[in-house]
């Protein structure tokens, strides 16, 4: 079973490098590009745009789109509870770590997916809507092909490596158009720029967005074997256009390269390649995908990430090395336009090049359960167990009985504890003394004993005074001085 399991992903790998070193005999492999017009369709730039590709967590706006398919239709609702799964929770990163019972609504699990690019919620909207990660992705299939998807294959909801899972451009495009069309109240989805979740503040990968005058969505992607994938939208002056950038070795290069596209595509006032349209541009004669993991997670430098400031450390870390072998793998030729030169040119063209500061996010409030009151009740149901039970015992405990000091401490006035005396004095202390042993500071015990001594020889010696005061006075001379010294004596000479 284990080895049966293991023959499509080692198919897949072994297609994906022989596709990689047929197109490496051939001087590159082509990175895929597109500019589109949204609304016509027609084409303004391609490159490689039919060819297969690994799509990484692009794959979130199809699973987005079999969700709101399945809202219209009825078959689903915003304010469904979804169940965070054990296999759900098992995903790997990027993640929201929810535990196995974990409620979300599918409004909420959206939003997550499409900022913060959560494996996990994007796993468990394929369980509860589909039934099964099977169940979903057949639905995926039938919706690719339904809105005319010729090169998607789909496997998962959230994009993770899968040898059999492929898209080109050219079908995200197609994706990426029909998710404006036929959801326009659902745009704002593709726009967050952050979310809240808790204290959290988790800003949207898109690097685009907030730095490039005009984008409005959509999502980026990515995986070791297909790069840094984006598919993103712009609008200025009513005009609508998507770009969709494949394959690049770095975030930082994949935002750069997609603005570059946008100014292209916005200074053209004609469609360019005959003013085609996506359903009339050929398939390609690729077969199967290239792995790019040789090339974009090599081991001598840092494992890149889906983040722009992240990506822009790792692509400075790697240095001239990383920026030579993307221009032997990516080798094309500089197009007229100055802009899609840049955006068409390898890593080095790129290396002094940067986006504007980013503009100040605007966090939108996240939670888990059906609304925030009952997400912050779950949070703090859950803290609770995490206290420390045992110190509580051990705190409510009665302290450890101290014996009670001799009376020769308590006969000298002492306020320092005397260990020696102490630990001799075994037997059962007086009332008055084992109070202050449980409660009071060791000072006070040795202190007290003195003045409640004669508190208590007071009021036996006042009424004989009264009533015999000659007899009480020879009597207190003759007996109380011979009789007190023989006791100290006595007593020090026995703690001694």
């Amino acid at each position: 079973m284990f080895r049966a399991a293991l023959l499509p992903r080692l198919a897949g790998r072994l297609l994906g490098l022989g596709a990689l070193l047929a197109a490496g005999t051939a001087g590159a492999v082509t990175a895929p590009m597109l500019v589109v017009d949204v609304d016509s369709g027609k084409v303004i730039f391609s490159q490689g745009a039919t060819d297969p590709w690994y799509p990484a967590s692009i794959t979130k706006l199809m699973t987005t789109y079999v969700a709101l398919d399945m809202v219209r239709q009825g078959r689903a609702s915003m304010d469904q509870l979804l169940t965070i799964s054990e296999a759900a929770a098992a995903e790997p990163p990027s993640k929201m770590g929810f535990k196995p019972g974990t409620q979300l609504t599918l409004d909420n699990a959206l939003k997550i997916i499409m900022v913060k690019s959560a494996n996990d919620v994007a796993w468990a909207i394929g369980e509860n809507l589909g039934g099964s990660i099977e169940g979903f992705a057949d639905r995926m299939n039938e919706t690719a092909q339904r809105l005319g998807m010729r090169e998607s294959h789909w496997y998962n909801p959230n994009g993770l490596p899968d040898p059999r899972q492929w898209t080109s451009a050219r079908d995200m495009a197609v994706l990426g158009r029909a998710l404006l069309r036929d959801f326009p109240e659902n745009r704002d989805l593709f726009s967050i720029s952050a979310i809240q979740f808790g204290r959290a503040v988790m800003p949207n990968h898109n690097g685009l967005l907030g730095r490039y005058a005009g984008v409005d969505g959509m999502k980026t992607g990515f995986i070791c074997s297909g790069g840094f994938n984006v598919v993103a939208s712009a609008n200025r002056n009513g005009r609508r256009i998507l770009t969709v950038v494949m394959g690049q070795a770095s975030a930082r290069e994949r935002d750069l390269k997609a603005a570059d596209l946008f100014d292209y595509g916005f200074g053209q006032s004609t469609f360019g390649w005959g003013s085609q349209t996506l359903n009339e541009m050929p398939t390609s004669s690729i077969a199967s995908p290239p792995d790019m993991r040789p090339y974009i997670c090599d081991k001598r430098r840092p494992m890149p990430t889906d983040s722009d400031s992240s990506a822009v450390t790792a692509g400075a870390a790697a240095g001239g090395n990383a920026d030579n072998a993307n221009a032997q793998l990516m080798a094309v030729g500089a197009q007229p336009s100055s802009a899609l030169a840049f955006a068409t040119m390898n890593s080095a063209a790129l290396r002094n090049r940067a986006l504007p500061p980013r503009a100040p996010l605007q966090p939108v409030l996240v939670w888990t359960g059906r609304d925030p009151a009952e997400s912050a009740i779950a949070a703090t149901d859950e803290a609770a167990p995490a206290k420390p039970v045992t110190p509580r015992v051990k705190v409510a405990k009665p302290a450890p009985h101290k014996p009670a000091p001799s009376r020769s401490i308590a006969a000298t006035g002492a306020t320092v504890p005397q260990p020696k005396l102490l630990a001799r004095q075994r037997g059962a202390a007086p009332a008055a003394a084992s109070a202050f042993a449980s409660t009071g500071p060791a000072t006070s015990v040795i202190a007290e004993p003195k003045p409640a001594h004669k508190g208590a020889a007071k009021p036996a010696a006042k009424p004989a005074a009264k009533d015999a005061k000659p007899a009480t006075k020879p009597e207190a001379k003759a007996t109380g001085k011979p009789a007190a010294k023989p006791t100290v004596k006595s007593a020090r000479k026995k703690d001694d």
